[in-house]
C-alpha cells in the first residue's frame, strides 16, 4: 500500500508542479500584454518618457545657467559703463 500511496503522491507532485509551470507561463502572458497595452495608451496620450524629459530638464538647467552669467556680464557692463560716463 505504501507503494501506491507514494506513486499517487508521487503523480500529484507533478500534477502541481506542471500546474505551477503553467501558472508561471500565464502569468508572464498576462504581464507582457498589460505591458504592450499600456504603453500603447501612454503614446496615445503623448506623454514623454522619462529619458526624453530629463534630457529637456538638463537643456533647461544648462539655458538657465547661461542666462543667469549672462545677466551678470550684462550688469557688470552697464555699471563700468555707467562709471566711464560720470
Amino acid at each position: 500500500m505504501t507503494t501506491g500511496t507514494n506513486r499517487i503522491m508521487d503523480e500529484f507532485a507533478k500534477l502541481m508542479t506542471d500546474a505551477a509551470g503553467a501558472a508561471q507561463g500565464v502569468r508572464k502572458e498576462i504581464e507582457t500584454a498589460f505591458n504592450a497595452q499600456a504603453e500603447r495608451w501612454l503614446n496615445s496620450m503623448d506623454v514623454v518618457k522619462r529619458e526624453e524629459f530629463e534630457a529637456v530638464r538638463e537643456m533647461a538647467i544648462k539655458a538657465r545657467d547661461e542666462n543667469e552669467a549672462l545677466a551678470a556680464r550684462i550688469a557688470a557692463l552697464e555699471a563700468r559703463l555707467a562709471g566711464e560716463g560720470h
